[in-house]
Order: C-alpha cells, then sequence, then structure tokens
C-alpha cells in the first residue's frame, strides 16, 4: 500500500494528514502557533513556528500509522496565501512573515499602482494592488526597513519557506504565486516586465511550477527530524484555498464552494482566465494545470466568530469548560434559537478591512442595531449572519461576471456549523452542500501528491472518484426573501460610514 501526506500551513495552526492511495485517512495530527498584531491592522508570524510544526506533526502521523516511510509516496504542501518570508544569503530569516491579513501597506500599493497602472496591472496580474498581495509588503520592507531588503537574497511565500526547509529547494506553484502580485497570471510565469518596473530582482524569486509537479525531495537533514525518508518527493501543491478546492471537487466549469476558515472565500473554477476590471474579486491560476479561479475574500469570516468567542461570549467558554464539550457547540445549540435578524442586529466583519467588494484597508467592525434587550446569543447570530452577508457580496461579483455556478460546496470550520450553512443557503438562494472528508486542503495536496507521483491519472479524475457528498441543505423562500431585504440594508450601512471609516483612521 502507498501513502500520500498532505500538509495545510494554516493562519492559527499546521495540520497534517496521512492517507492511503484511496484517500482513506489514516493518521492525522495539528499544532497551533501565535499570531502577533505589533500595530493596529498589522499581522506577523514566525516562519519557523510553521517549520517545526510541520515537522512534527509529520512524525506525529508517521508514528501513530506504524506505517513503513518508505510507503510515503509522495508529499503536498497547502498554505495560507501572501505571506512575505524574506532569507539572506545564509538562509536565515531576516525578519518576521508579514502574513496575509496585514493591512499596513496602502501607500505601496499606491505607489504600485502609479509606477505600473492599473489597468496594465491588472492585465498582467489579473487583480488590482491589494495590501494583502506580497508585492506591496516587498515594497513596504524596502521602504521602511531598508537595511532588510539590501540583506534580502530570496523571497519565499509561507508554504514555500517550510518546503525550503525540508527539501532545499527555492519553489513555488502557479496558485500561491498568483497571490504575489508578480506573476503574469494569464501566461502562468514571473512578469518580467512588472519585475523590471518595480525593481525587483527576479533572481530572489522562486521556480515556478504547476500545483501536480515535483518540486523537490526529501533532504536527509528533514528527513531525521520528520520521520520520512530521504527522497520522498514534495509537489507543488496550492495556496489554502485552491488546494481546498480540489479538496472538494471544486475542478470543473460549474463548480463552486464556500469556505468559512479564519478568512471566507467564494470560489469558483473556470477553464479560462475571467478577469474583474473593477478589481473587486481575484483571478489566479488554479490547481488544475491550465485552468484558473475566480474568488471574492471576506477577510475576518471564522476569525470573527473566534474573536466574538473570546471577548463576548464568556458564558459559552465558562459552561463549555463545567461540561468538557466545545464551545462552539453551545454557541450553535443558542443560535438556532435566535430568530433570523438576530432581533434587527446587523454585524459588519471588518476586523481585518476588507477585500471583496470594497478593497478597504480602513473600515472596521460594526454592531448596527445593539439594544438592551440583545443578549450574548444575539450578537453571536449577528456575527454570523453578518459575515453570510459578506459572503454574498462575493458570490453577487461572480454572478455578474458570468461564472457559471451550478454547485456550491461548503468546507473550513464553519462549514461544520449546520445553522451557518443553512444562511449560506438561504442568503445565496441555492443547495449547499458538504462532502464525507473534512480533510479539505490537506486532502487536495494529497490528491496533488498523487497526481505527481503518478497514483491518479489526473486532478478532475481522482477528484470525481474519491470525494462525495455528505449533506445538502436548500434555501427556504420565506428567509430568503428576509434575508435580501438584510442584506440590502447591510450593504448601504458600509456606503454611509465610507467616509468614516477613512475618518477614523486619521484620527
Amino acid at each position: 500500500m502507498r501513502y500520500l501526506i498532505g500538509v495545510d500551513l494554516g493562519t492559527s495552526a499546521t495540520k497534517t494528514v496521512l492517507f492511503d492511495e484511496e484517500l482513506h485517512v489514516k493518521a492525522s495530527s495539528s499544532k497551533a502557533y501565535p499570531l502577533s498584531q505589533p500595530e493596529n491592522g498589522w499581522a506577523e508570524q514566525q516562519p519557523e513556528d510553521w517549520y517545526e510544526a510541520t515537522a512534527e506533526t509529520i512524525r506525529s502521523v508517521l508514528e501513530q500509522s506504524g506505517i513503513d516511510p518508505h510507503d510515503v509516496a509522495g508529499i503536498g504542501l497547502s498554505g495560507q496565501m501572501h505571506g512575505l518570508v524574506m532569507l539572506d544569503e545564509e538562509n536565515e530569516v531576516l525578519r518576521p512573515a508579514i502574513i496575509w491579513c496585514d493591512q499596513r501597506t496602502g501607500k505601496e500599493c499606491r505607489e504600485i499602482t502609479e509606477r505600473v497602472g492599473r489597468e496594465k496591472l491588472i492585465a498582467i496580474t489579473a487583480n488590482p494592488a491589494l495590501t494583502g498581495f506580497t508585492a506591496s509588503k516587498i515594497l513596504w520592507v524596502r521602504n521602511h526597513e531598508p537595511e532588510i531588503y539590501a540583506k534580502c537574497r530570496h523571497i519565499l511565500l509561507p508554504k514555500d519557506y517550510v518546503r525550503f526547509k525540508m527539501t532545499g529547494a527555492y519553489a513555488t506553484e502557479v496558485s500561491d504565486a498568483s497571490g504575489m502580485q508578480l506573476l503574469d497570471v494569464p501566461h502562468r510565469c514571473w512578469s518580467k516586465e512588472l519585475l523590471r518596473i518595480l525593481d525587483i530582482d527576479e533572481a530572489m524569486l522562486a521556480k515556478v511550477y504547476e500545483s501536480p509537479d515535483i518540486a523537490g525531495r526529501v533532504h536527509e537533514a528533514f528527513a531525521r527530524k520528520s520521520g520520512l525518508c530521504a527522497g520522498t518527493p514534495v509537489v507543488g501543491g496550492a495556496g489554502d484555498n485552491a488546494a481546498a478546492a480540489v479538496g472538494t471537487g471544486i475542478v470543473e466549469d460549474g463548480k463552486a464552494f464556500t469556505t468559512i476558515g479564519t478568512s471566507g472565500v467564494v470560489f469558483a473554477h473556470t477553464s479560462t482566465p475571467r478577469i474583474d476590471p473593477e478589481g473587486r474579486v481575484h483571478t489566479f491560476c488554479c490547481a488544475v494545470p491550465g485552468c484558473w479561479h475566480v474568488m471574492g475574500v471576506t477577510q475576518a469570516a471564522g476569525l470573527s466568530l473566534k474573536w466574538a468567542k473570546d471577548q463576548i461570549a464568556d458564558r459559552y467558554r465558562a459552561e463549555a469548560e463545567q461540561q468538557g464539550c466545545d464551545v462552539y457547540d453551545l454557541i450553535n445549540k443558542d443560535v438556532a434559537d435566535v430568530p433570523r435578524g438576530s432581533r434587527r442586529l446587523l454585524y459588519l466583519p471588518y476586523l481585518m478591512g476588507e477585500r471583496t467588494p470594497h478593497l478597504d484597508p480602513d473600515c472596521r467592525g460594526v454592531f448596527f442595531g445593539l439594544s438592551a434587550i440583545h443578549t450574548q446569543a444575539d450578537l453571536l447570530r449577528a456575527v454570523m449572519e453578518g459575515v453570510s452577508y459578506s459572503l454574498t457580496d462575493c458570490l453577487q461579483v461572480l454572478c455578474e461576471m458570468q461564472v457559471g455556478i451550478d454547485e456550491m460546496m461548503a468546507c473550513g470550520g464553519g462549514a461544520k456549523s449546520p445553522i451557518w450553512r443553512q444562511m449560506l443557503a438561504d442568503m445565496f438562494g441555492c443547495n449547499v452542500s458538504t462532502i464525507t472528508s473534512e480533510e479539505g486542503p490537506a486532502l487536495g495536496v494529497a490528491i496533488l501528491a498523487g497526481v505527481g507521483t503518478g497514483i491518479f491519472q489526473d486532478v478532475p479524475t481522482a477528484c470525481r472518484a474519491f470525494i462525495e457528498k455528505k449533506t445538502t441543505v436548500s434555501p427556504d423562500a420565506e428567509a430568503k426573501a428576509y434575508y435580501a431585504r438584510g442584506h440590502h440594508l447591510y450593504q448601504r450601512l458600509y456606503r454611509q460610514l465610507q467616509d468614516c471609516y477613512k475618518e477614523l483612521a486619521t484620527l
């Protein structure tokens, strides 16, 4: 029996899953690490934490399963996108990684747009300049930490730093590289023109592979640390959302998924590169060679509920500790008893600025309609509804772009909540399904590893063979009508507050 390993390097933890060649889970392990916010709107992590978590969880799944490491056919890596890892000539990390949700680079985004031109930038990278993307982070370091930039010899994305530590290869792949804003997305290669205009040395960037391609092999040092065999192939893998798409079978036209992790995404597959000229959604190369995906992003989806759980749900935390159960199970139970609309309470989930559809790093979270009648459960339901409204914004843009969607899947931690899935179905106006596997990105990159090592013919064939639906919820007509009215007010609130946000940012 051959085995495949999928490593999912998330924002809060790294999860590693060992699968057999029929994609049954044999063992799983995760390890958490911290996120640092040195200033309002900033977000950083230590790359070494990702590497240590990867080695520890790989060793754990090998020990749990008891398999012979020689039987591991390949490894796939998934990871949080857009993060900036800078290495010096000795391959030492120069500074903490600036990660995807960091919002410090507004000035650098304006610099990119002025130097390149907005239309040219979108034509090359399929996206406008955004604070979350890697290019603006590179310019921020150059502008604010020139002594660090002068020492930089290699620029890597989070999962690609881990790959380097595993294999010694400076490698990336098209889906994750698309989010750096340095890739020619239609042609799937670094843009020499863009690099010239921005004065970034291409030699600092990794070699670009397609997602199922073998991009390196485990070296002796990592083999000793992790328990793997030296020489084990490591494929290109994928950014977290592209990997989740493979793990949920969204690898053909007409298919889409919604994920509620730390951030939230509405993601649709397309065999042609469709670009929104207004830049409200992102077009990237996907993990299927020769194909692309379009996605809208809500910055603080699961993050909003986690914030609410940590800051305003003390009763639920105490009760969960007493009962020895998951606090989110208690939250879901009480939220289900709150009427739709949370007793006329709306939440805007802009804790970390927003990407779709507003491209606004200055907007911040809001409870609107708060009164003495509201309970913790009301606030928690409002948070879930507000995130769902934001995801509905994303879906509306895809529909405007004529991206056909026949089937919507749900994944991520939030998708485990039946009440949240029902909200999405009611707001989207379509069935929302889950699959039997809950491994998402880890499963997706394991499939890519299987394709790269010859176990599977190609990505769509493997997905059709092994990915099965588990649950489906349908929209309720009355709820759909109510939420359509609520969504209209939700959208008005942002427009009314837009100037206030800018004033707040300068206070």
